[in-house]
């Protein structure tokens, strides 16, 4: 740190012998004509004739990533948003003051650049300088050049710095951009509305989880970040928005490991005369030609093994899962109390008045998601964690529900939605019951949502997607906060808080 202390301190006097020289460390009049990629994709492949005979002249800007000085000549490496260039200045041709000025640079200084194309002796293309401007002047210096940032909290609290140093991370988050894009357009081009509802919920719902707890002071009233959407997007369809969709930021005051993240974005959407096998389907269509627009393939790798996104995916009932791939001997699954004491040896944690359900779901958790490495369509789940859709007209223990695993991780919750108003209100009065009882995860009964079905929600099936948890598989990226710009750390010493 003091190393970093003295780096400072001498660049700050750099700065000072500039304004001495009239020049100013950090102005805002310097114009780009080209990108970097720009020069790539057009010259790439010129060779030193052909960028010989080029009279055109470049104006660009970047940050300078490496410094190579020859006495009266230099190298630099320098980047912008898209990519990276070599530069070559010669004292002779900028005249000595302006190469003095040259000489007070640092690597991490953004320049802006004049000049011409050509290639060195071992064929790099590079610009020659025919004038230069600083344009930032960089304090601290950045990481080590061969090291460089490694150091994992380093590079989620640095985020700036992970993105400068390490172009795999840029490369995430431009395909992060991507897909998101496509999947809003993916909607939109098959009639669904995109739409906006709240943040902040006076009661919480939409999914079985803990929420976050504000105050609003005008009102005087207690609010919550909301879990999920989904509450207000199927009000929408009873409102005669028959296609809805929100790419939203959610809130979950639970745990964080490699899966989760507290703030995390899903899309959710509702579609009106659809059931839950429909969407099946418009979730392979999704996701198969999400990779085919970013990668051009439907095989991918995750973490060393070959994902395959080409539809059909897998499709198993959950008793079965549990059975043929959690290896949960079938004498337990035909007896209550079996399934409940085997869970709890396995370490599932029940709360009270969590029954068969929820055991089951938590012994599929433990035994079988970790197993689904290709995409896998798990159906037929207990209607006691499914209070939000429809129950199956031929087993009304199970719900017309589905999930979608890709390496081990669930990427997709959907069902035929339950628009009878008595059912929903017996199965919310039930959370409601959990939430008095001390389960944080379960909800108030929310009238309002009750009062709108009893004006009538027409069929439907709805779905959400875990939007980081499908581009950590796209991209390769083992942990969600990979995939997420500037994910909830704990704070450092230093960090003051209010």
């Amino acid at each position: 740190m003091d190393m970093e202390i003295a780096v400072i301190e001498q660049r700050k006097e750099k700065i000072k012998i500039l304004r001495e020289r009239g020049i100013l460390a950090y102005p805002n009049d310097f114009k780009i004509t080209h990108h970097i990629k720009d020069i790539l994709t057009s010259y790439g492949d010129k060779d030193a004739e052909d960028l010989e005979r080029s009279n055109e002249i470049f104006y660009l800007a970047g940050r300078i990533m490496a410094l190579r000085t020859f006495g009266k000549a230099a190298f630099i490496h320098f980047q912008d948003a898209t990519g990276r260039l070599q530069a070559y200045f010669r004292q002779d041709v900028l005249g000595k003051e302006q190469y003095k000025i040259f000489k007070l640079l640092d690597i991490g200084d953004i320049i802006g650049i004049e000049g011409r194309l050509f290639r060195t002796k071992t064929g790099e293309l590079t610009i020659f300088v025919n004038s230069f401007k600083l344009l930032t002047k960089s304090l601290r210096p950045l990481p080590e050049k061969y090291h460089g940032l490694r150091d994992i909290e380093t590079r989620y609290r640095k985020r700036y710095l992970d993105l400068i140093v390490n172009q795999g991370v840029k490369e995430v988050f431009l395909n992060r951009t991507k897909a998101i894009h496509y999947i809003r357009e993916f909607f939109i081009e098959r009639d669904f509305i995109e739409v906006e509802t709240p943040i902040m919920q006076i009661i919480p719902g939409g999914a079985l989880a803990r929420p976050f707890k504000t105050y609003h002071n005008t009102l005087g009233i207690s609010l919550y970040l909301r879990v999920a959407p989904e509450l207000y997007l199927k009000r929408l369809l009873v409102g005669g928005l028959e296609r809805v969709f929100e790419l939203s930021r959610n809130f979950r005051n639970e745990g964080i490991d490699a899966d989760h993240n507290p703030e995390f974005t899903m899309l959710e959407f509702y579609e009106a005369y659809a059931t839950y096998e429909d969407l099946m389907k418009l979730t392979e269509e999704l996701i198969s030609s999400l990779a085919k627009n970013l990668f051009g393939r439907c095989k991918i790798s995750y973490q060393g093994r070959e994902i395959d996104l080409t539809p059909p995916y897998s499709r198993i009932d959950f008793l079965d899962s549990l059975l043929n791939i959690g290896n949960v001997p079938e004498e337990v699954l035909r007896d209550k109390e079996k399934i409940i004491s085997y869970a709890q040896a396995l370490g599932a944690k029940l709360r009270p008045g969590e029954g068969v359900g929820k055991a089951l779901a938590k012994l599929f958790e433990k035994t079988v998601e970790p197993r689904l490495i290709q995409p896998t369509f798990v159906i037929g789940y207990p209607i006691e964690v499914s209070p939000l859709a429809r129950r199956n007209e031929k087993n009304p223990e199970i719900a017309d529900r589905f999930e979608l695993f890709i390496a081990g991780k669930e990427i997709a919750n959907g069902f035929s939605e339950l628009n009878d108003p008595e059912d929903q209100r017996q199965r919310l009065e039930a959370q409601s019951m959990k939430k008095l009882a001390g389960d944080e995860e379960a909800h108030p009964l929310d009238e309002d949502f009750i009062t709108a079905l009893e004006y009538g929600m027409p069929p439907a099936a709805g779905e959400g997607i875990g939007i980081d948890r499908l581009i950590m598989i796209l991209t390769d990226s083992p942990c969600i906060r990979d995939v997420i710009l500037f994910p909830l750390l704990r704070p450092e010493k230093d960090e003051t808080t209010i």
